[in-house]
């Protein structure tokens, strides 16, 4: 299955014809700056004699993305945020899990009786263990449970196939693992919304385009699309039949629809993001000057999407953000972003005109908020999270290896990325002992493992549900012939084309060294002659046999001619042959320690 980039994935670099004059980007105290004469943002005031609702009524936006099914609060750096203060200094916060969540939530609404709870998409795919085993159903009953009322789909959406994404929002059985208790999986409460993803022979999106929230004489639209590079980071089979439109010009065209049928309040929830200039939950991307703190992809969608469009609720680059970016007549918009795994909520105000039917932009407010782990559990939640874990614990529990200290996945050459490489390279030997070298794709590594017991396992022991929450694809590990030629052109492949802006490093088995200079631009990043396997260099005209897993295989992440390579053979699933590797080279007394990270050379 697909397996993406959790700090960013590229999209292509394209250009639009702005509507209007150059739009820039604006603060948030801008948008604050000129409130409505009748009302502040944080109230309402009648027509003269009280009788008749206020003109301005505040909605309350809580907004979320990219939770992965993390259900249980995530371990290591998944499972906190930094904050920073004025003076400078920053703090870590451990954060997320939705017994949390659900608390934070639910306290946020109290007081709101205008409260809309949204999500960015990627709720499900790449998940741990208590969720992925059981096709996501866990994720989906925990958001019933959370009130969700509206996604836009993610990429991740789409491991499984349309049809599976089908199930997720209709419910029943799975069609070949069938019930996993008494009572059939009933679906989503919520709809996912999928504007852009459109069936190839019928030319329709696979699910509702859009989606209208009314409480009394308050109306909201919303509109939800994902990535039109979906097929780049995603496996082909899960795309299979589907066609992915550009985002600006599907929410622009449902904004009219939305307009026509007298919805001029509008929401675009867009599985696709940015990356502020620092990692802090709260630091203001306003700062120093409008919008000087975020860039990305979201950047250019946001100054591309009509005026209609009152806020953008992003995700998919795992950041946490709350800017304002100018729409194409220079008026600011609020784009955000809740990181990742259930760790920020945020809470957007959208202020309505009555009498017009549309938000008074100029006093939106909106920030970010720490799910923090010091709030009482939702029991409800509590109750979910036992029931799944009590099906889940046979296999989870199980220990598969020992670790001696954290093996973190973060890092241009991670060391679990190289772990994962070496078991590949080892299992691919096993297939076929002409194998020569392995190469991961960062996506795949979804989390590292943590030398600390999540439970009573005891540290230092890697259980079966802590492997499946670091490879949880089930691709399989594949082998292919490659010319030395195409090897170095692969490499080359990672910093260049549509990996340019965001290299795509892979991760390479031990032996395989060379130097990424990243000084230089596109494909001079990798130094050719630098390239050696064991010591010697490639050699362009010989013979490589690679094994990667089956995304990559395909020619995922951009790296094409990982998609050519010849003599194929198609081995088991990746997630075994890292526990068989596991297994094999560590224990109790002589568990194994993080591989030193030094087979790139990274020049800077």
């Amino acid at each position: 299955m697909p397996a993406t980039s959790q700090s960013y994935e590229h999209r292509r670099r394209r250009t639009y014809r702005l509507v209007a004059a150059a739009a820039g980007l604006a603060t948030v105290g801008a948008l604050a700056a000129a409130l409505p004469s009748s009302a502040s943002a944080g109230e309402s005031k009648g027509r003269p004699g009280g009788q008749a609702p206020g003109r301005y009524q505040d909605v309350q936006l809580l907004s979320f993305n990219d939770l992965h099914g993390n259900l249980e609060p995530p371990s290591g750096s998944s499972g906190r945020v930094t904050e920073v203060h004025a003076d400078g200094t920053t703090k870590t916060i451990d954060a997320g899990g939705v017994e949390y969540l659900a608390t934070h939530l639910r306290q946020a609404r109290e007081g709101n009786k205008y409260s809309i709870t949204a999500a960015g998409g990627d709720m499900v795919g790449a998940s741990p263990l208590i969720s992925g085993l059981f096709h996501d159903e866990p994720t989906i009953e925990a958001l019933n449970k959370l009130d969700l009322d509206v996604t836009s789909v993610g990429n991740h959406e789409f491991d499984e196939g349309a049809r599976e994404l089908g199930r997720l929002q209709n419910g029943g059985c799975h069609p070949t693992a069938g019930c996993y208790t008494d009572e059939e999986f009933e679906g989503a409460d919520f709809p996912y919304l999928a504007a852009n993803v459109l069936n190839e022979k019928t030319g329709k999106p696979i699910l509702k385009p859009y989606w209208v929230w009314k409480k009394k004489d308050v109306k909201v639209g919303f509109i939800g699309v994902t990535l039109e590079d979906t097929p780049g980071v995603v496996s082909a089979e899960g795309v299979k039949g589907l066609k992915f439109k550009d985002e600006v010009e599907t929410i622009n065209k449902y904004a009219k629809v939305l307009q026509k049928q007298g919805v001029k309040s509008i929401v675009a929830l867009i599985h696709e993001g940015g990356l502020p200039a620092s990692a802090s939950y709260n630091y203001d991307c306003d700062s120093p000057g409008a919008g000087d703190g975020i860039s990305g992809p979201i950047v250019d969608i946001a100054k591309n999407i009509t005026p209609q469009v009152d806020a953008l609720v992003t995700g998919h680059t795992h950041a946490a953000y709350a800017c304002t970016i100018n729409d194409p007549s220079g008026k600011p918009r609020t784009v955000t972003s809740a990181a990742s795994f259930g760790r920020l909520y945020t809470d957007t105000t959208l202020t309505y005109d009555r009498w017009t039917g549309d938000i008074a932009r100029t006093a939106v407010a909106s920030a970010n908020h720490v799910v923090t782990r010091t709030v009482p559990k939702a029991t409800d939640m509590t109750e979910l999270i036992s029931k799944w874990n009590t099906l889940a614990a046979p296999i989870g529990n199980q220990a598969i290896g020992y670790i001696s200290a954290d093996i973190p996945s973060a890092g241009t050459e991670s060391p679990m990325g190289d772990l994962i490489a070496d078991a590949q390279l080892a299992y691919g030997k096993e297939l076929d002992p002409e194998t020569d070298l392995a190469l991961m794709n960062p996506g795949g590594v979804r989390a590292g493992l943590t030398y600390a017991a999540k439970g009573t396992e005891g540290d230092g022991v890697v259980t079966y549900a802590e492997g499946f929450t670091v490879q949880p694809f089930s691709n399989t590990v594949n082998l292919q012939d490659f010319t030395g030629t195409q090897l170095i052109q692969i490499l080359k492949e990672q910093v260049s084309g549509s990996n340019t802006a965001a290299p795509k490093i892979l991760l390479p088995s031990t032996g395989l060294t060379y130097t990424l200079d990243l000084t230089k631009a596109g494909a001079d990043r990798v130094v050719a002659d630098t390239v050696k396997l064991n010591g010697t260099a490639i050699d362009p005209a010989a013979t490589y046999r690679v094994a990667t897993n089956s995304f990559l295989a395909g020619g995922g992440d951009g790296i094409l001619t990982l998609g050519q390579g010849t003599n194929d053979l198609v081995g088991g699933d990746d997630l075994a042959a890292l526990e068989k590797y596991l297994k094999a080279n560590s224990s109790a007394a002589n568990p194994i320690a993080p591989p030193v990270t030094n087979r790139i050379t990274v020049v800077q």
